[in-house]
């Protein structure tokens, strides 16, 4: 008895749940974490590995540290946080660090390209999947557009004035059409590009030397205005208003806005594949790298906000008008290069990310072949490079994109709220089938029938009936042995019975995600009605706590040790922290504003057509088997023993491209 084919097209395999059913079944599909059973590539597709820990943290604090933190002190400090702003910062950088810590273990245990779409994918399955892949591409495309549409601002200052630009690089208004051009900033993002396409490694130390000199202009912030805080008594902390002229809630408020600022460190994880050992240089990469950040931005901050009373500082240019304030006027020129590089550096990691987003779902079939394609002298993904240039370019000299700055923070926030549910995932209810090529069905039947039918059983059921079923596509929600209704309110020697455990688990992380829907959400909407708003928040608080409850009571999936690549980074207080991950993402999701959500919706329903039309019915996974995984070493090995002896060469290794392609 053979394994049976999961495929979708015409219906196939539908377990009697009809059109619906296939559908569900689409969505729900979950690939295999790359490994040597995958479609084997060619050299000429595979992405150098040529990043070690110091590229890693380059990438990390360029991607990271935008000119934003030279405007960002002084509107946090006079709103929300005063001489607090530090403790804004270090609590902003803790909850980035809850994240961080996802990405870590899910960027060592998967090192492939496609950052938290390609975790989406293997953890979630392919809707959810091409739903975060099709966010981050508008987060990327926006985010460099708008980083590119800021440097030549900041560039006339360095020159002294707006006109004092080259005619060819200055801002041009089109007469009759309102329309102000930037040809600086479509330049720079062209200028980006072809060094991107030059390879990586050449890339990622250009982008050091940037970062370097953006680094350098905040050592100089913290340096010199500690001399000239001890110089002076350090006035901005000796107010009759104290510490906290806000309040607590102010300074969290403060927390809130500048988290924004940690975003960036995710781009670190989109080079995954082209890292030399990845199970130790990622996870060290972006700790490092977030901490440099941090320690910077706090240093900052102290230093700013020492100097000058926080109610007296310029919102617009808070570190010049602090300087000048002590009569170093020509610290606006060491600043304003700092942000200039910080621009650039920013520039650069907003575009690195997107052609192997792009990259990744096109090796998935989700887009067209010509993404996937890999440069055979670079070794990087030239035309999704180009395309994603010339995109950027073209909106950043045509668009004034910073009313869309809010939709850069939806693809982020759905990322990294994707990431942590990943990791629980992962943890509890760890795929435990893998999809191989259809291709391979006679070596599927061969170690099928190798084995009696009692070492083939689980939980009394025929591993080969099962798979391909809906129980096996749909692995979140599983039915292993008796049914569980209502795993919340089971005993808690029920809840700890191995039989039952995935069950239990799957269904308390899908009510532990509506909990914290329901609570952020509540609390954040003020326009209903008090009695209506307690209620929710204690229905989601209690699903929450529950959850929390549960998942701490349960053990975690032995295979959580073996899945992927394993020896590498582990998310410590697990499930603590990634549902506080959850939470506070979440949180800031709902509170982005509707007319942002209005926005990101008609770009998610152009995704849905897209998928619908064309990555549904082209996924590689349209006719995958789905086999146990502690058989796929088996299948493949019987399918290598299959061939011919003659095909043992070079002949043998096209056949076998063939067979699994």
């Amino acid at each position: 008895m053979g394994f049976l084919v999961d495929s979708q097209r015409d219906g196939g395999g539908d377990g009697g749940y009809g059109m619906f059913g296939c559908c569900v079944r689409t969505l729900v599909r979950r690939k295999q974490v790359d490994s040597v059973h995958t479609k084997p590539e060619r050299s000429h597709q595979k992405l150098a590995k040529n990043l070690t820990i110091p590229h890693l943290v380059a990438i990390g604090v360029g991607s990271t540290i935008g000119a934003g933190v030279y405007i960002l002190v002084g509107t946090v400090a006079r709103e929300h946080s005063g001489p607090a702003l530090a403790l804004s910062f270090l609590i902003a950088g803790i909850a980035s660090a809850f994240s961080a810590f996802c990405y870590a273990e899910l960027a060592s245990r998967c090192p492939s390209a496609g950052s938290a779409y390609h975790y989406s994918y293997i953890c979630v399955g392919e809707g959810v999947a091409w739903l975060i892949g099709w966010a981050l591409i508008l987060e990327y495309t926006i985010g460099g557009s708008a980083v590119a549409r800021g440097i030549s601002p900041n560039l006339a200052m360095l020159f002294g004035s707006a006109d004092s630009l080259p005619f060819f690089m200055a801002r041009q208004q089109i007469p009759g059409l309102g329309i102000i051009v930037d040809p600086c900033a479509a330049i720079l993002v062209l200028i980006v590009t072809g060094l991107l396409c030059v390879g990586i490694k050449e890339s990622t130390i250009a982008q050091a030397i940037v970062t370097t000199a953006n680094v350098l202009a905040m050592l100089f912030v913290i340096i010199a205005g500690s001399y000239l805080g001890f110089k002076t008594g350090w006035s901005g902390y000796e107010l009759p208003t104290g510490y906290f002229p806000f309040g607590v809630n102010g300074m969290l408020a403060g927390s809130a806005t500048v988290f924004f600022a940690f975003i960036g460190f995710d781009a670190v994880a989109s080079t995954a594949e082209e890292v030399k050992n990845p199970q130790r240089d990622l996870p060290l990469g972006i700790g490092t790298a977030l901490s440099i950040c941090c320690a910077l931005y706090m240093l900052v901050s102290i230093v700013i906000v020492g100097l000058v009373p926080y109610y007296e500082m310029d919102p617009d240019t808070p570190i010049s008008s602090a300087f000048a304030s002590h009569g170093m006027h020509w610290a606006s020129y060491v600043i304003t290069i700092g942000a200039v590089t910080a621009l650039c550096s920013t520039l650069m990691g907003s575009i690195l990310p997107q052609p192997r987003i792009l990259m990744a779902m096109a090796r998935d079939g989700l887009l067209p072949p010509f993404f996937s394609d890999v440069n055979k002298t670079t070794q990087v993904p030239v035309k999704s490079t180009i395309v994603t240039g010339i995109v950027a370019a073209a909106l950043a000299f045509f668009m004034d994109v910073s009313a869309l700055a809010g939709m850069v923070s939806v693809g982020t926030l759905l990322a990294f709220t994707m990431v942590a549910i990943s990791v629980l995932i992962l943890r509890y209810v760890p795929p435990d089938e893998v999809p191989v090529p259809s291709t391979l069905q006679s070596s599927i039947d061969s170690v099928s029938s190798q084995f009696s039918q009692s070492s083939l059983s689980i939980s009394g059921k025929s591993l080969v009936d099962d798979v391909g079923t809906l129980r096996e596509t749909e692995p979140l929600l599983a039915k292993r042995g008796g049914a569980v209704s209502y795993p919340l309110i089971k005993q808690v020697q029920d809840i700890l019975n191995e039989e039952n455990r995935r069950t239990v688990a799957g269904w308390t992380i899908m009510f532990t995600c509506i909990g914290v829907f329901v609570l952020t959400y509540a609390a954040s909407d003020l326009s209903l009605p008090r009695l209506l708003r307690l209620t929710l928040c204690g229905i989601g608080g209690a699903l929450l706590l529950c959850g929390l409850i549960v998942l701490t009571s349960i053990n975690q999936d032995e295979a959580r040790h073996n899945f992927g690549h394993a020896g590498g980074f582990m998310c410590p207080f697990v499930p603590l922290l990634p549902i506080a991950c959850i939470l506070i993402n979440v949180y800031l999701l709902i509170n982005l504003g509707s007319a942002t959500w209005a926005r990101v919706s008609v770009w998610l329903i152009i995704g849905v057509l897209v998928y619908v039309f064309y990555g549904r019915t082209h996924s590689s996974l349209l006719d995958a088997v789905y086999v146990p995984a502690a058989r796929v070493d088996e299948i493949y090995r019987s399918s290598r023993d299959s061939l011919p002896a003659t095909h043992v060469d070079g002949t043998y290794c096209r056949s076998q491209d063939t067979l699994l392609a």
